[in-house]
């Protein structure tokens, strides 16, 4: 598969309702900060990823995403954060860590409980 993306299912939707006549809504949720994307359904599994793997380069990999990537987005979210999300030390011989703070751990809690939210509600939709 060279050359080819995994699907990680990103351009899936999050939640839908119920069929009714062959017609669901569905959706993607998403939060911005300041008009910038702050969390998101990738955003969010970076985060898992580098607490499972203690890595950002690790996590990166894992998703078919380049490291400056992954960092960009890392940094992006510690900025709009306004603390860090992930906390991390760099190379030397043996390389570097990275692991999510506190408020990465909340982070990531609140985003999935907006996501259970958001398909509750989802589920009360009939199109």
């Amino acid at each position: 598969m060279k050359g080819k993306k995994p699907d990680h299912g990103r351009g899936t939707a999050l939640a839908e309702s119920p069929a009714a006549a062959g017609v669901q809504v569905k959706g993607r949720l998403w939060l911005e900060k300041d008009g910038e994307t702050f969390l998101s359904w990738g955003r969010v599994v970076l985060l898992e990823r580098i607490r499972d793997l203690g890595s950002i380069a690790a996590a990166a990999r894992s998703l078919g995403m380049a490291y400056s990537h992954a960092w960009s987005l890392v940094a992006s979210m510690n900025r709009l954060a306004g603390q860090d999300l992930v906390g991390r030390t760099f190379g030397g011989r043996k390389g570097g860590r990275a692991w999510l703070t506190d408020a990465g751990e909340d982070a990531i809690n609140q985003f999935w409980h907006l996501v259970n939210d958001f398909r509750d509600w989802l589920n009360t939709q009939n199109p």
